[in-house]
């Protein structure tokens, strides 16, 4: 008995130790493939996404009009497969202020969500609008962003105060997080009809603190993002809890963040190590999670159970470095692209577990 205790408390300690201490994931990074107009630089990039026939789409807070505060900063611009770039999506649209996320659905319509008019439009393939969520406040009125006030302001159905993403069950129907006014997840059918909202700002079950990305897995489970709370809430399309996945594994002692102090557990906030600020599942039948955080700065692969499987990159400049990675797209389970807002890019991944 004694020698079998002390076989399970090794194989325990193994384990444990496997999941502190996950393996560093080889890669390569292109950082140029995108071939931009000469007359054309991105600016804080924060969404990327790609469609069915392997187009990328890029939501970047560039083409930037208006005073240094409240400027206008939305660009959606689609690219093909080798990079050459092809059109801009939405041009001067009215909904355009300060971009968040793009998501692709299944049939390649592009959804756009913009964090600054409140809205989220949905484009069909072919680039026109053919659904609309949210409404931005009136020119003609006192149109000043959304303060956040405690107690929090009531959620409203269809009104949203700085959403931030968008995904879909297997039905098609539609969730969007909304936001860092609100603090919940918004449920519409495939018609674009309210069904219901879940959550409230705290920290217990189904309750967030800044709901920032959204993902859906083979079964129609909605993944959250819930950056604030230092993890990811999972739900059935009903909105019922199932499970919150923490991401715990030790910062490097020589990590640093890409611009100002080492974050302390008093000063952190989202740059937690582990705050996850983009997710995306992989397609097919075998599905994996990856979560990317602010500070280290690090990629995590993930079972969709929550065991960390292996980790790649650190915050900085060059390539295969990471400047605040927003939003990440994962066409499968070993090609990543990632748009950064600091670094002003969208890196290309290309992981080698195997190595």
């Amino acid at each position: 008995m004694h020698r079998l205790s002390v076989l399970a408390l090794t194989l325990f300690a193994s384990s444990l130790f496997a999941q502190t201490n996950p393996p560093q994931i080889p890669f390569e990074a292109d950082t140029n493939f995108l071939k931009l107009p000469t007359d054309l630089d991105l600016g804080e990039v924060a969404g990327v996404a790609v469609n069915s026939r392997k187009h990328i789409f890029v939501y970047s807070r560039g083409n930037s009009t208006g005073p240094a505060y409240g400027a206008t900063a939305s660009q959606l611009l689609e690219f093909a497969p080798n990079g050459a770039f092809l059109r801009e999506i939405g041009r001067n649209l009215y909904a355009w202020s300060y971009a968040h996320a793009v998501k692709i659905d299944k049939d390649d319509n592009i959804w756009a969500i913009d964090k600054g008019s409140d809205m989220i439009i949905k484009f069909n393939p072919q680039g026109h609008v053919t659904m609309v969520f949210g409404r931005k406040k009136e020119a003609s009125d006192e149109a000043t962003p959304w303060t956040r006030v405690n107690p929090p302001r009531p959620a409203l159905n269809g009104q949203f105060r700085q959403p931030t993403d968008v995904t879909w069950d297997l039905d098609g129907n539609i969730f969007i997080s909304d936001g860092y006014i609100n603090s919940r997840v918004a449920k519409y059918d495939k018609d674009g009809h309210w069904v219901k909202q879940w959550g409230s700002a705290g920290g217990a079950p189904g309750q967030f603190n800044t709901p920032h990305s959204l993902a859906t897995d083979n079964d129609g489970n909605i993944y959250v993002a819930d950056r604030g709370n230092r993890r990811i809430q999972v739900f059935k399309p009903s909105g019922d809890y199932v499970r919150e996945i923490k991401i715990d594994v030790p910062v490097p002692d020589d990590a640093q963040p890409w611009m100002g102090e080492r974050p302390t557990p008093q000063t952190a906030l989202s740059q937690q190590s582990g705050s996850p600020w983009a997710i995306c599942i992989t397609p097919g039948a075998n599905q994996f999670l990856y979560a990317a955080d602010g500070f280290p700065g690090r990629i995590y692969k993930l079972s969709l159970s929550g065991e960390v499987l292996g980790m790649l990159g650190s915050s900085g400049r060059m390539p295969k470095e990471f400047g605040w990675i927003h939003e990440m797209a994962c066409p499968s389970e070993n090609e990543l692209y990632v748009a950064e807002i600091l670094n002003w890019r969208v890196q290309r991944l290309t992981l080698h577990p195997g190595k």
